[in-house]
């Protein structure tokens, strides 16, 4: 991790029948707290989403095209744009720009097909996983992740673990805290809520 990296941290995990990702709220930069209350997390279409950590600004760009991109993308092709479709959007305009790079690293994910998350990095490849980490606090988040995730989890105990794993990156990483944004994605709709710390 680079000394810049601005510092978050942001979890996405898949259960039965859905994906959830938490982010806390506050941005720092090298070691200077730049806001308490910033949004990491972020729908790009009705059944795909996104959590990051990195320059929000930079995100926020990136959403706002993404979003664009898959609203045309679902006209051209009459049905859902699945979460690798997006994902693989989003590496590439990441790519794009690597020599001034989106100081980034994303996770996505939906429940287009079966429910299925993917992580980014600011050069554009994207990752298959269960459950993921990004960010200042990632080790921390996985420490909590590799121990607890299994396949099939319940919305209740995904959610419940994504907020725990954040919980303990935000104890340990003076840079994270301050509120955790959840994003919950089934194939029945999405739910956003804060969590206070």
């Amino acid at each position: 991790m680079s000394m810049y990296m601005p510092g978050a941290t942001a979890v996405g995990i898949t259960f039965d029948g859905g994906v959830v990702f938490a982010s806390e709220k506050r941005i720092a930069y090298g070691n200077f707290l730049v806001s308490k209350n910033t949004k990491k997390t972020y729908t790009l279409t009705d059944k795909v989403g996104t959590s990051v950590a990195g320059l929000v600004a930079d995100m926020q760009i990136l959403v706002l095209q993404i979003k664009a991109l898959a609203k045309i993308r679902k006209m051209e092709l009459k049905r859902d744009v699945p979460q690798n479709s997006i994902a693989k959007m989003m590496s590439n305009m990441m790519y794009e720009r690597r020599f001034f790079p989106l100081l980034t690293q994303v996770i996505v994910g939906g429940v287009v097909g079966k429910p299925s998350i993917f992580t980014l990095d600011p050069l554009g490849s994207v990752l298959p996983d269960d459950y993921a980490a990004v960010g200042t606090g990632a080790e921390m988040a996985l420490g909590v992740l590799d121990h607890q995730f299994k396949p099939n989890l319940t919305e209740k105990e995904a959610t419940e673990l994504a907020i725990k794993s954040v919980k303990a990156a935000t104890m340990r990483d003076s840079f994270s805290g301050d509120g955790i944004d959840v994003l919950v994605m089934t194939k029945q709709g999405t739910k956003e809520f804060t969590e206070k710390l």
